[in-house]
């Protein structure tokens, strides 16, 4: 239960946790110790204090980060979203704006992700797909990741944002180095990566506003025609959005499937069901990603003291919303560690996360993840692991390597 603590004296008298050091974030990036570490903590304590990365708290169950993500007033992105924290180049809506300063960018992006967008890509996505693994399945090893999830983002979002394929590898280079230096935490290289990455933006900005297409169907368009009052969105704004919509399309998408790629190494028989039965592959993509969500890290931080299961986090101080433990809590999910399509009275479950920051693209991620199984299904009988599975690290989950024998 999230209880606001409306005095400041009753919240000085209760006892506070910030100092403690209840669990260890840095360098727990094994692939199956991090579910191991989330087990354990929403058992023995669900609301967990780190001294790791500069100090944070971690919401581990279902409730605990469903009530924190659906109350923007009390819990903020604006302030740091995710942990550790990493943004060194400014704010970067609508991830990084609380409502209502994030609405006319949602309101402006939103339309390309609707049902009727998503018919009119949902053949070319399958037929990336199709194109990017038909070649890997001839093959007798391959790594699932760097082979073919790291590539099929950045394919699709350079049609997405309708830009040429010179840009499009200049995209995936830069993108290469600034989760490179993410992963190690070096933050000189960070920042010179993501000022890279603000550069291609711009020169996206810049060929829109010489060569404007229809808003309905060019994202930048999109953003450049918004208007929020009468008035234009800052260009700024514009420049923020369209670089964390190049970023935040890659690293999901291909740790994810390769997070996919392990458990049917593990779960041959899920991947013959799936083959055998590809109606079954929307549902079975909705109960991997619950299974493997691919963010531990995102954070808010409250904008006033705040009790959450009998611990009293102060205002200002980061809290992780860790998607990755909530989506196993038993609480919410019977037999959460299992792989079952019959969950007719669960709850949806959090991989895109939930309320006012929910992913406005959710619904292009979807086609890429379930036209990805489907090759997967179509070109062979399954995976057999031959290699190890580097992980990355916080905020998100899931390998960056993924090394198989193809069947």
């Amino acid at each position: 239960m999230v209880k606001v603590v409306s005095d400041r004296r009753e919240a000085e008298g209760r006892e506070t946790f910030s100092t403690a050091d209840d669990f260890r974030a840095d360098g727990m990036d094994d692939f199956d110790g991090v579910q191991a570490q989330f087990a354990d903590l929403r058992a023995r304590c669900p609301v967990a204090h780190s001294n790791d990365f500069e100090g944070f708290w971690l919401l581990t169950r279902y409730a605990d980060i469903e009530r924190a993500m659906s109350d923007p007033t009390l819990f903020s992105t604006a302030v740091q979203n995710v942990v550790p924290r990493v943004a060194t180049t400014g704010r970067r809506p609508p991830l990084h704006l609380d409502p209502p300063e994030h609405t006319p960018y949602r309101r402006a992006i939103a339309p390309l992700f609707k049902k009727e967008r998503m018919a009119h890509w949902e053949p070319r996505v399958r037929a990336i797909a199709e194109d990017l693994f038909a070649p890997l399945a001839r093959r007798t090893h391959i790594d699932v990741c760097k082979d073919y999830s790291y590539h099929l983002p950045i394919h699709v979002l350079a049609e997405f944002f309708m830009i040429p394929d010179d840009r499009a590898q200049q995209i995936r280079e830069v993108g290469a180095e600034f989760n490179s230096a993410l992963q190690t935490k070096d933050m000189e290289a960070m920042q010179k990566n993501s000022l890279f990455l603000y550069e291609i933006a711009q020169g996206i900005i810049d060929e829109r506003k010489a060569r404007p297409l229809d808003p309905a169907i060019c994202p930048t368009s999109a953003l450049l025609a918004a208007r929020d009052g009468g008035e234009p969105l800052p260009e700024q704004g514009i420049l923020g959005t369209i670089r964390q919509l190049l970023v935040v399309g890659i690293i999901a998408p291909t740790t994810f499937l390769g997070s996919v790629a392990i458990h049917f190494c593990r779960h041959p028989e899920h991947f013959t069901m799936l083959k055998n039965d590809p109606a079954l592959i929307p549902a079975g993509c909705e109960e991997l990603l619950r299974l493997y969500t691919p963010y531990r890290g995102f954070a808010r931080t409250p904008t006033r003291d705040v009790e959450i299961g009998g611990k009293t986090i102060r205002r200002d101080e980061p809290v992780a919303l860790a998607f990755t433990s909530g989506n196993r809590d038993a609480e919410a999910f019977e037999d959460p560690d299992e792989f079952r399509l019959d969950r007719k009275d669960a709850p949806p479950h959090l991989a895109f996360g939930r309320g006012p920051h929910m992913c406005a693209g959710a619904p292009l991620a979807r086609l890429m993840l379930t036209a990805s199984i489907e090759v997967f299904t179509r070109h062979c009988s399954g995976f057999e692991a031959a290699g190890p599975t580097p992980m990355t690290t916080w905020p998100e989950y899931g390998p960056l390597s993924v090394p198989v024998r193809v069947l």
